[in-house]
């Protein structure tokens, strides 16, 4: 237990000692998508073999007794072997990290531990099999590989290269540096006026300045307050905040405690979805070992401030993302948005005044604190600074997360350090900011991705997912998968949200399925800007924006599937002609036999040079199941877009 300020330097003086006499580290990625992969499997592989070996190793940090010597391992001293938070190179996972070197060994597998330890541990040398490769050209070091060198790190500053679950290796690292400074030295209003010189703002989606919400918050003469992190993250494709509470929780826990002191709150809650399990896991695990510590608990280091904390685990709702039904929900109700007769500032979580910001917002405040909002102010452009986590997903070469400063455009981001799209296919569109964003086309690759900019381009950043597309994508599929999932992840509250999006998304069905009439775009523009209008909350109001963003760009295409009944990207099945090719049927009757619609049937007259009849596909009969496709063996069958 931490009982003051010197308490606290001490340990982290003597966590900072420990760190460095590990001469060298093992940082196995533990985030999911490495987990999913088999990277906990490497992590027991590893741990097995250098114990084999006798090899001097730690799972943790420990300070050792005054006058002890620490055992001699290949290079002098102790191995740490980690599990860490996700390395963003999720493409190539399972990622392994060796330090100081700064070797990246991507796509590892359990027989290339030997290797590992033979030659990495024991001799100090580069297992150059497992280093990425580019072109032919092989990228030793991390900060070299093209998907890092263009990224600027500072949410993401520790993840993968610390432990994600040691609050000793975070304190080594300088954590909790950033609170002890708030706690012992500043004044809540210069707390929030840093805050507000950074121009921070809200990493959730609406870009909302963040030192105006602690300002407000910090107005409200009502008691008690509260501090709430929005970890429920439900964009398709999206994973940034669940990355940042899987590798580095306690920066967040930290964001929050500031938060706290500045708004005068003493009760944090961190909302997170419970399909999340490793970040749930991880932040129960940090909160218990900051109260451990009495960085959380009662009379925090010997002052007056006492701030507690819990994890919140939501039932996978959607709307649960926005204000209202969130703090609906960790307050035991349903999760529905209520009508904003008054904020969430002055009446939130159990009608409180209640500061609510995401988990990438609060990860920012402790740089913010500790190199100042002028630093920070120097990254990005001047109405959007900072900089912003993206899940890069869909048709790209590097699919992971990324960290780039405010301002940098599509471009960069997509074909310098996502490696353009695979198999070198033609860029045709990005979705961003999730099922509430817009599709951005070829015309918008220059644009930069910061707040402003993409809300001119009837886009937005929201939460920071960027779902990349190629040009055999159908936009209007793509539209109609959106509105399927905002259709069915409306709360029903309102009739706007509730019937208007299942109105659009029954038009959309349609198109894709041939059926598109005259007069459906401009009936979907027209419900499109009515729920925009009407509906309750932020999910409603958004809802239409894949739909309208689309038919802007791409509006050629939608009038391909309604008048040509055409999908120009030859994706919609519906909209494809199947046939028989005479010169490869065989004759065999296989179609037939498996056809639900009795759409096929035999020629009557028998082809010169043919022992047997060849088939043929009624095409007012067919239903487009395909099922001829799957059971020809001559390949006869085929398709016509």
């Amino acid at each position: 237990m931490l009982r003051d300020r010197a308490a606290l330097q001490e340990a982290r003086q003597g966590y900072t000692q420990a760190l460095a006499r590990e001469c060298k580290k093992i940082l196995v990625c533990a985030g999911t998508g490495c987990v999913s992969s088999g990277s906990l499997d490497l992590y027991a592989r590893l741990l097995e073999r250098m114990q084999e070996r006798g090899l001097p190793y730690s799972v943790e940090l420990r300070i050792e007794p005054e006058g002890s010597r620490e055992p001699a391992g290949p290079f002098g001293g102790r191995i740490g072997v980690k599990k860490s938070g996700c390395h963003g190179f999720c493409e190539m996972g399972p990622l392994i990290l060796i330090e100081p070197e700064g070797w990246l060994y991507t796509k590892v597998r359990l027989e290339d531990c030997e290797d590992i330890i033979n030659k990495t541990i024991l001799r100090g040398e580069i297992c150059e099999h497992l280093v990425y490769h580019a072109q032919g050209n092989p990228y030793l070091k991390r900060k070299e590989i093209p998907f890092y060198k263009k990224q600027t790190r500072i949410v993401l500053e520790q993840c993968g290269l610390m432990d994600a679950e040691s609050i000793k290796e975070y304190l080594a690292l300088g954590g909790y540096r950033a609170f002890e400074k708030v706690l012992l030295e500043m004044e809540a209003e210069q707390v929030i006026a840093e805050i507000t010189a950074s121009a921070l703002r809200g990493r959730g989606g609406a870009g909302f300045p963040a030192g105006i919400k602690w300002q407000e918050v910090y107005q409200q003469k009502v008691q008690p307050k509260y501090v709430v992190c929005n970890g429920d993250e439900g964009d398709p494709g999206a994973f940034m905040d669940r990355s940042v509470m899987e590798g580095d929780p306690h920066r967040v826990i930290e964001g929050m405690l500031i938060a706290g002191k500045a708004v005068g709150a003493s009760k944090g809650y961190i909302y997170v979805r419970a399909e999340y399990p490793i970040a749930v896991k991880r932040l129960q695990t940090a909160i218990i070992q900051a109260t451990e510590l009495g960085l959380l608990g009662q009379r925090i280091l010997g002052t007056n401030f006492s701030f507690t904390m819990e994890v919140y685990r939501g039932a996978g709702a959607f709307v649960c993302g926005e204000g209202s039904a969130l703090t609906a929900s960790v307050a035991g109700n349903r999760g529905m948005p209520r009508v904003k007769r008054f904020r969430t500032v002055a009446q939130g979580l159990f009608e409180k005044p209640t500061l609510l910001n995401n988990v990438e917002t609060f990860a920012n405040i402790p740089p913010i604190i500790n190199r100042g909002a002028a630093w920070y102010r120097s990254i990005g452009p001047e109405n959007s600074p900072g900089t912003k986590t993206f899940a890069l997903t869909g048709n790209i070469t590097n699919t992971g997360l990324i960290e780039v400063p405010m301002g940098m455009t599509l471009r960069e981001v997509i074909f310098d350090i996502g490696g353009g799209l695979r198999n070198q296919a033609e860029f045709k569109a990005v979705q961003t900011g999730g099922p509430s964003g817009g599709c951005l086309g070829k015309d918008d690759l220059d644009l930069p991705l910061d707040f402003d900019s993409l809300k001119k381009a009837d886009a937005i950043i929201g939460s920071g997912g960027l779902v990349v597309m190629n040009h055999k994508t159908c936009m209007v599929e793509i539209a109609r998968f959106f509105m399927s999932f905002t259709q069915k992840e409306s709360c029903g509250k309102c009739t706007p949200c509730r019937e208007g999006t299942k109105r659009m998304l029954e038009i959309l069905e349609r198109i894709v399925a041939g059926n598109g009439r005259d007069g459906d775009i401009e009936l979907l523009l027209s419900l499109g800007d009515t729920i925009s209008g009407a509906a309750l909350c932020g999910l409603g109001k958004t809802a239409p924006n894949p739909v309208l963003s689309a038919v802007k760009r791409f509006r050629k295409e939608y009038e391909a599937h309604i008048y040509d009944k055409r999908c120009p990207a030859g994706s919609c099945k519906k909209l494809k002609t199947i046939y028989i090719d005479p010169a490869d049927c065989s004759g065999c009757g296989a179609c037939a036999k498996n056809c639900p619609a009795d759409a096929i049937h035999q020629q009557g007259a028998i082809p010169e040079g043919k022992k047997k009849a060849y088939y043929l596909i009624d095409g007012a009969k067919c239903v487009k199941c395909f099922a001829c496709i799957e059971k020809c063996k001559f390949n006869a069958v085929k398709e016509e877009l």
